[in-house]
């Protein structure tokens, strides 16, 4: 039998017990290797996570002339960008189009070489996420952007100079964009509504080491002075907390007990308050967090995700699953994506009582609430899951339907893996060590 490497089969049951660790953040690593393209001088980041969102920047800072070798430690990498040069199109498209990264990479190269281009961009398939505001901001800095028939082609005629951006809403991405192009634009940029993640003050943390002058006001405005020149930095990236999250709702759904190296409180508050209201168990140590089932019933709740310092979207898709083992009505109302919640149909399924609705339910209004978008869940509970066939959509509700074929009785084959990797490293030899029964096709795993 050949091996279908694209394809897991869950043979669903049994507790998931033992230790893993996280490494350093997806949504930290990618943009602070970017970030080493704005140096005059080499960058070492320590604690790299093995994933495929950090292959494919690598990918795309090689092409760029950057110079990219492992370090000294284990997940430590070095880049040089001494010597960054224009890349060849279909090359930078060849590795960009299953990413957004890229977008992110403009205004470094458009300080670096006053030119910059940007094929059509993939990513997880969760809700809009427009480029077209990080082209505006690109403009306000005094880029030009021509569309031509392969993307986008950017051309910075003088050098960038600062301005004034208020964003509509706290994005993640429209924030880092400003902050990897207003570091090296001439005067102070000043934006209102900025993302205050910790991933954000993490990548500030980068910048700072390199040079840049960054305050953070309370009152979500971050203003940026410009500097002539950045040097490289030497940073460890902060731990995956979206990671660490994910594995803390593995074990309860499975009632399991799972040691989570690398996790900490300070970043994962939220989350944590939320555990133990639907009755997960945790002990904090200076190496990580242990996350279990403690035994008896789950408690149904009522959940709003939002922007940081809120219930982070990414940890709302694994904890569902959890909630359906929960007794009675959890409320779902989900703020950040309004596609997040298609995930459940794979759920139901398998047996679980989830309804959808377009209202926003259990929480204040939002903006998806006047546009038709199923955003709201009512999660009836406890229910037994049976295995399925599942297709994973998107990153998250992936390595959901994971949790969910380990939680269900049967064998469940998940298609669609590969996307798992961009953001959760080595999670299928981590599920072999904490005792899960899986295998591929023709090979077996654990």
């Amino acid at each position: 039998m050949t091996v279908n490497d694209d394809v897991l089969l869950v043979h669903g049951g049994t507790p998931l017990e033992g230790e893993i660790r996280v490494r350093g953040a997806k949504n930290l690593v990618p943009k602070a290797m970017v970030a080493a393209l704005l140096g005059s001088a080499p960058s070492r980041l320590r604690n790299v996570p093995d994933i495929r969102d950090v292959r494919v920047v690598r990918g795309l800072l090689q092409l760029h002339g950057v110079t990219v070798r492992p370090g000294e430690e284990p997940g430590e990498l070095v880049m040089d960008p001494t010597h960054v040069e224009s890349a060849n199109v279909a090359d930078i498209d060849a590795h960009a189009g299953s990413s957004r990264i890229p977008i992110l990479l403009c205004g470094p190269l458009l300080h670096r070489l006053g030119h910059a281009f940007i094929p059509g961009l993939g990513g997880c398939d969760i809700g809009g996420r427009p480029i077209d505001f990080h082209f505006d901001v690109l403009r306000q800095f005094g880029a030009t952007i021509e569309k031509r028939a392969d993307g986008q082609y950017l051309e910075a005629p003088q050098r960038l100079r600062g301005t004034k951006i208020m964003l509509p809403y706290p994005s993640v991405g429209a924030t880092e964009q400003v902050l990897l192009t207003a570091v090296l634009a001439e005067g102070v940029t000043e934006l209102s509504n900025a993302a205050v993640e910790p991933e954000i003050e993490d990548l500030i943390c980068v910048l700072q080491k390199m040079g840049a002058i960054i305050a953070m006001d309370t009152d979500r405005t971050i203003r940026i002075t410009g500097v002539d020149k950045l040097d490289g930095y030497t940073h460890r990236a902060l731990p995956d907390r979206l990671e660490a999250a994910s594995w803390a709702s593995a074990a309860l759904a499975t009632s399991g007990n799972i040691y989570v190296r690398g996790a900490q409180q300070r970043s994962m508050m939220t989350f944590l308050n939320t555990y133990r209201k639907v009755g997960g168990a945790f002990d904090i140590d200076d190496e990580g967090i242990r996350f279990w089932h403690p035994g008896g019933q789950l408690k149904s709740i009522a959940l709003e995700t939002d922007v940081h310092p809120g219930f982070q979207t990414d940890w709302q898709q694994p904890l569902v699953v959890a909630l359906t083992q929960a007794t009675g009505l959890s409320i779902i109302h989900e703020t950040v994506y309004e596609s997040r919640l298609g995930f459940t149909s794979a759920l139901n399924q398998m047996g679980a009582h989830i309804q959808l609705y377009r209202e926003c339910l259990g929480g204040s209004d939002c903006r998806f609430g006047q546009r038709n978008f199923l955003h709201s869940a009512v999660v009836s509970g406890p229910t037994k899951l049976q295995g399925a066939d599942l297709i994973i959509p998107d990153l998250r509700g992936g390595f959901s339907y994971l949790i969910a074929a380990l939680a269900a009785e049967g064998t469940s084959r998940v298609h669609g893996i590969e996307l798992i990797n961009r953001g959760y490293e080595n999670f299928m030899e981590k599920l072999v060590e904490l005792g899960a029964k899986v295998e591929l096709p023709g090979k077996a795993l654990g």
